[in-house]
């Protein structure tokens, strides 16, 4: 073998210095009784009598078509929207702010022990919930205790214990687990005395809103909760509607809605009386790579890549496609480069910084690796094997398909030829350690950094999906982030992190177990004289992390 050599040849071509910088249809469903938008005594709030009608100068209430916001579960204990920073109904032990630094919330302050095992919150004495009573130190803990039995969308097994001591919530833990600080900015805080089984639907949160009204599968109405400690909204109420993009953009242009998302294929429309905001989110989208050559695991499933397993393959696919034109012709133009994992957010390493395009550098990466056109059909072969291997992008999204076709177009004049194909999000995921998949991602807490290089996810099991697709492993990254985990401040596991990445000799930003492709911006037609106010970088979350400052948009006057 000569791995060594090769890897050596690789990577020197590989550091060519530079870095592109990075960043800001059907019908609508008929309404429904009971205060919903289109009730005949009302109209809907935002609509106006002609297209271009001017903005009124007093608005009470506001219209909104985001991602759908209207199948209930609103439960942060289960909840996505809870951990991915952009729940409308509770609040949390601390909060991310501009930064995607944490800060105190619910807990005025907090401490933790040298050594790193004891957590403890000093909760505030002036927060309701809202039905008007007073949060307690009690319903944290019950929050806390609830979460970890049920095994939620946060993960607190490393919690041992939880006691109440005056004002103070102190936690125990099993182990020093760095990620800890940021689960506690995630997880909303429920009343123990009102959570019950309806509570999904119906929540009694500390947050800047409560539910008015809900009607699954159609529209979500709610108003300010008035016991909110922070900026209260100007509105009194603001109905979110589920209507598919092409529906949504058609009421947008008859004035009927305020603020509309819009994926990249719309994004060239206009609409009158609303102007596009375009918000820089964290929110990547790329390919896995499979590191290990194909077996049969337990399941008799294929797993691993005999293409994508070679280091050549992958260095020569990052560094030879144009991501821009890639961008360009699948998104309209619409998100900036991205080249490694965590682009954009704190503990993102993006050393060693390359220039993509760099066709004829890849072209010798696959010479020197032995993969040659031998019969001149513009395929590349090595040992019999041709350098081809499939793709998936999502049957429900057109965003990944369209990225699926423009990196296969991207790859052709390197000599590889990949095939991109539509594939349900099921299938897809199960088969994704053989076959490459789009993946989407990107979150508020650096505990994604373990579970996306640490080896015992390197499972060889198509069960495992997406959990280590690429099948990375590597003793020196696993040190790292063994590291990072048992670090005692954010600080010292963020850098710990960031080492994982890349150390300056090795760690998956030199071995690509991905090829990234885009941080994808989230587009929004907005009407005129709407402010949606400071937006911190956005998370994956399909365009819905715009309201994680929702009772802070108002009408300029």
């Amino acid at each position: 073998m000569k791995t060594k050599s090769v890897l050596a040849t690789l990577l020197a071509l590989v550091m060519c210095f530079a870095l592109l910088a990075s960043c800001g249809g059907d019908t609508a469903p008929a309404p429904t009784s009971g205060g919903s938008v289109g009730e005949s005594e009302e109209a809907p709030a935002g609509a106006t009598p002609d297209d271009a009608a001017p903005v009124e100068t007093v608005r009470d209430s506001i219209v909104v078509s985001i991602a759908d916001m209207t199948g209930g579960g609103y439960d942060p204990i289960w909840s996505y929207s809870g951990v991915s920073g952009y729940d409308l109904f509770h609040t949390s032990l601390l909060k991310i702010n501009a930064d995607v630094e944490t800060e105190p919330d619910i807990a005025s302050s907090y401490k933790i022990s040298d050594d790193g095992l004891r957590y403890t919150y000093t909760i505030r004495e002036d927060i309701k919930f809202a039905d008007g009573t007073t949060l307690t130190p009690e319903d944290v803990a019950f929050t806390y205790r609830t979460a970890k039995e049920a095994g939620g969308a946060v993960d607190l097994t490393m919690v041992e214990s939880i006691e109440v001591s005056g004002n103070d919530v102190i936690f125990t833990l099993s182990r020093v687990y760095s990620p800890f600080i940021r689960t506690t900015a995630l997880l909303g805080i429920v009343p123990e005395h009102a959570y019950d089984d309806s509570y999904a639907n119906n929540p009694v949160g500390t947050g800047p809103f409560k539910v008015k009204q809900l009607d699954i599968g159609q529209q979500l109405i709610i108003e300010p909760n008035e016991y909110f400690y922070g900026i209260k909204s100007p509105f009194k109420q603001i109905t979110f509607l589920a209507l598919d993009e092409q529906a949504a953009l058609a009421s947008a242009q008859t004035g009927a809605l305020d603020v509309v998302m819009v994926n990249p294929e719309y994004a060239k429309e206009s609409v009158a009386g609303m102007h596009m905001v375009t918000c820089t989110t964290s929110d990547n989208r790329g390919f896995n790579l499979p590191m290990v050559t194909e077996s049969v695991d337990s399941n008799g499933e294929v797993v691993g890549n005999n293409v994508t397993s070679d280091i050549a393959v992958r260095t020569a696919l990052n560094m030879g496609i144009n991501r821009q034109t890639i961008i360009d012709n699948a998104l309209n133009g619409i998100g900036t480069p991205s080249y490694t994992y965590f682009q954009g957010l704190p503990w993102g390493n993006t050393e060693p910084v390359f220039i993509d395009g760099q066709v004829e550098e890849a072209k010798a990466i696959l010479e020197a690796a032995g993969w040659v056109d031998t019969d001149g059909d513009g395929i590349r072969e090595k040992d019999g094997v041709k350098c081809e291997f499939r793709i998936t992008g999502r049957t429900d999204d057109l965003q990944r398909y369209n990225l699926a076709v423009a990196l296969s177009e991207s790859a052709k004049p390197l000599g590889i030829n990949i095939i991109a194909e539509a594939m349900d999000w099921t299938t897809a995921r199960k088969l994704s350690r053989n076959i490459p998949t789009c993946i989407g991602t990107g979150s508020y807490t650096y505990i994604d950094i373990y579970t996306a290089f640490h080896s015992m996810y390197a499972v060889k099991d198509s069960a495992m999906g997406l959990s280590g697709a690429p099948m990375y492993a590597n003793d020196t990254v696993d040190g790292y982030l063994d590291a990072m985990l048992a670090a005692k401040t954010d600080e010292e596991a963020i850098a710990l992190g960031k080492k994982a990445q890349y150390d300056g000799q090795t760690g998956p930003n030199v071995e690509f177990p991905y090829v990234w492709l885009v941080n994808i911006d989230h587009t929004y037609f907005v009407r005129d004289g709407l402010d949606l106010g400071v937006q911190r970088i956005h998370p994956h979350g399909h365009g819905a992390p715009v309201i994680q400052n929702l009772n802070e948009w108002s009408f300029i006057k």
